[in-house]
Order: C-alpha cells, then structure tokens, then sequence
C-alpha cells in the first residue's frame, strides 16, 4: 500500500461542509453557528469548482472509510441537484479500497418525497432535530416569523419512514424540556425512532470560540435527565433504542473506543469547511486563531499539515488536577475543550462535570452487567 496515501489516510478522520454557511430558513435562538435568524436571503452554497476540488484530493489520500458530513445552516437549501453533483463526484474519484458515506443533519421541514428517494438511492444518514413533541418543539424551533416548525419536520420525518431512510433523531436539551425526560422517551418510542442522541443547550458562537459560554441548565438538571431516560433506555438490560450517549458509555466498557469525539481521549482531526474554502479543526472553533487554511489558495495536504492543529488537539489532553486522578476519566477522558468553565482553553473541569459522574454513578452497576453480557455474547459467535 502506498505509504505516503496511508499516512495522510490516517490524518484525516472526516470532513464536515458548511454546506450553505450560515444560511437556515429556521431561527432557533439557541443555535451557535447560524445567524440570519430564519431569513437565509441569497443561499450561498459551495461552488463546483472548490466542491470538485476538495473531494478529488480528498479521495486521492483517504484508504478505507471515507465520510462526507453535510451541515448548514439548513444544507438542503443548497439544492437537491447540488447534492447530486456531489454523489456523482464522489463516483468519479474514489477508487479500490474506499468506502465513500454521507451523513446530512438538518431541520426536516424541506424534506419531500423526491428528497427522501434521493437519500434512499444514494444511501445518506440523515440526522434530524426534533426537540420532542409539538408543544415542546415549538417552544424553540421557529421560523423567521415566528411559527412552529413541528408539522414541518414531522411530514418531513413521514416521507422518510415511507421511503425506508435511514435516519436519527438529534434532540436539544433546555430548560423547557430538561425536566420532560420520560414524556420525551414516551413520544420518540411511539414515534418507533430507533436513534436518538441529545444535547445540552449552550449559548455561544463558533465564530467566537474566546467568549464565556452561558449555559440554558445547570450540571444538576442535565444529570437528572440522563438518569431519568437511562432506565428507560435500559429497559431491564434489553434497550430497545440506541442513545448515543448511553452506547459510547457501553463501548467505553467493552473496552472499545467511544465514536463521540468528546468522550474520547484526544480530538479527532474532522476538518470542517465553509463555502468560501476556510478550513477549521472543529465546528466549535470557527474563527481566524483556527484557521488552517484556505482550500481555494492551497492544498488539503498543505492543510492536514498545518501548524495549528498541534494547537487545536493540545486543549483536549490539558486536563484540570481533578480530571486527572476522577474515578471516571476513562469515560469522558476531560469532555469537550469548549466546555470547560473559564476560557475554554485553560486545563479546567467540564462545565457537565457533574452531570457525567451522577449517569456514570447511577448507571455503573447496570452498565457493568450489561457489558459483561455483551461480551459474553460476542464471545460465543
């Protein structure tokens, strides 16, 4: 196998497009990165030039699995051809031995039966936000002039399940449903969604990775909702649904490495890319102190190659004293960098914390059996 391809294969763990920037036809007031509050105007998406560019070097170097992942703004305001083009490019350069997935999240309410049939054919992972039922969605999730989008998601949500798609729910977590926990899980499971993964609401912009993070709850109410849909995941050792962060919790003790990033030992290098070519190691550090490069001006390896990753991945090891000696480092090994309370750079505890070791407490004797028999199981095959 080619050396020099293997070697730049493994600097590279995906890509993630800002597809159309900042561009969303939904002005949720908790997003950190879109900022047109649901009046998108000109869409400004990634032009073919730097689309075909990027995903031929991309494919030139990438052994194994290749992924793609699409995000906005709201990415389906690029264009159904849009994506086309990119699948058709995808075809033309990958060769022997790639593996080429896409994953695309989005707010649901564009999705049609024609979008739908294009994720089937072609295969995409579509994650959807949906932040429970009407009432608890609609609390949030506006449109530019103020009207609930939940009928729009869940029609969107409809062409899926008839067109047979694969797809996730991703749900955020704040203080009108941080305490709905049972009421949510009873909602997604009539809905029969089969993945879920939640996240707690931060007040912040990627753009402006320095400024103090303001938090919508508080450590203690985001640990009493994990636990309280814990033992619904749970079900009496037998989940019937995956949760992302209950099963990154059991590959921790199966002895197999965590696939959210922050759970996981040290930052992987997912390169994030904006329209105009601007190059970022992390959606949550957008700004020019983060900037690798430009793959309008340069190279994607003269970028894998850039000096400041060795900054970027330096914040997530930099563990506070108490992280070091937790009982529970082997679980969150720190969290995430732009959690931390103080600037976010500085070694300092998690600002979840505290939530992590109350699930962590409160699962440990059940995660303990349930593993064992996972691996009991494996075992046997």
């Amino acid at each position: 196998m080619d050396k020099f391809r293997l070697h730049y294969s493994r600097q590279i763990a995906g890509v993630m497009w800002k597809t159309v920037s900042e561009a969303c036809n939904l002005a949720c007031d908790y997003c950190y990165y879109s900022r047109c509050k649901g009046r998108p105007g000109k869409i400004n998406r990634i032009r073919d030039d730097l689309l075909e560019k990027f995903i031929r070097e991309y494919l030139e170097i990438k052994i194994g699995y290749a992924p793609f992942y699409w995000q906005g703004g709201e990415p389906l305001l690029a264009g159904l051809e849009f994506f086309q083009q990119v699948v058709d490019l995808q075809k033309r350069y990958s060769g022997p031995g790639t593996y080429v997935v896409n994953a695309i999240q989005t707010n649901g309410t564009l999705i049609d039966a024609q979008w739908a049939e294009f994720f089937k054919t072609h295969n995409f992972l579509v994650g959807v936000s949906l932040d429970g039922p009407k009432e608890i969605h609609d609390e949030r999730r506006l449109t530019g002039s103020g009207k609930g989008s939940y009928q729009m998601v869940m029609r969107g949500v409809e062409y899926l399940k008839k067109a047979g798609v694969n797809f996730n729910i991703l749900t955020v977590i704040h203080e009108k449903n941080v305490d709905k926990g049972k009421e949510i899980m009873r909602f997604f499971l009539e809905e029969n969604f089969t993945h879920v993964q939640f996240i707690p609401c931060m007040d912040f912009t990627s753009q402006n990775p320095g400024r103090p993070t303001k938090y919508a709850i508080s450590p203690e109410q985001y640990g009493k909702f994990l636990c309280e849909i814990f033992d619904i995941w749970y079900n009496n050792g037998n989940p019937k649904i995956s949760i992302r962060f209950f099963d990154n919790m059991l590959a921790a003790y199966v002895n197999q490495i965590p696939e959210m990033c922050q759970l996981q030992k040290t930052c992987p290098k997912l390169l994030v890319l904006e329209p105009d070519g601007k190059a970022y190691p992390c959606d949550f550090y957008m700004n020019e102190d983060y900037l690798l490069g430009n793959m309008y001006e340069t190279s994607l390896i003269e970028i894998l190659e850039s000096p400041k990753w060795k900054d970027f991945l330096s914040l997530k090891p930099a563990l506070s004293k108490d992280c070091q000696t937790c009982e529970f480092i082997h679980l969150c090994n720190g969290g995430c960098p732009r959690n931390r309370v103080g600037s976010g750079n500085a070694a300092e505890k998690e600002y979840f914390c505290k939530s992590y070791k109350q699930i962590f407490r409160y699962s440990q004797e059940k995660m303990t059996k349930l593993a064992m028999r996972v691996m009991g199981e494996a075992q046997k095959v």
